[in-house]
């Protein structure tokens, strides 16, 4: 492996463990605010969802992102990573009759440095 290489893989590596830490991060703030964690990092064929939780009559499909600022956080979600969390949400519904009768709600935490997040609720809707 090339100098440059290893410096990708060191790059992507701190990436990564960025993204994990602002996942603990983010459902630790949820859990505080009185959210159940249903799942973390629910994979399907259609995509991922970062977090899903429940309060009250709501189903929250929390998508993670760490970033410099709560701007380049917010920014970095595409409407392409949108539409795949819904098919997401949408598989996650189907498949979990429990909470077919709850509402939906798509959220975002906005993580920024080691300890501060913000999250968003009903950042979008479909």
């Amino acid at each position: 492996m090339t100098v440059s290489g290893r410096a990708k893989t060191s790059t992507k590596k701190r990436a990564q463990q960025r993204g994990r830490w602002a996942e603990v991060l983010a459902r630790t703030m949820l859990k505080l605010k009185g959210h159940k964690i249903l799942a973390k990092n629910y994979k399907t064929k259609v995509g991922e969802i970062d977090i899903i939780t429940r309060k009250n009559n709501v189903i929250g499909f929390v998508e993670v992102k760490a970033r410099r600022s709560e701007r380049e956080a917010a920014e970095a979600i595409s409407q392409h990573q949108k539409s795949r969390i819904e098919r997401t949400a949408e598989h996650f519904m189907v498949h979990q009759p429990e909470h077919q009768n709850c509402d939906m709600r798509f959220d975002v935490a906005l993580v920024t440095g080691p300890v501060s997040i913000h999250i968003l609720y009903d950042a979008w809707r479909p």
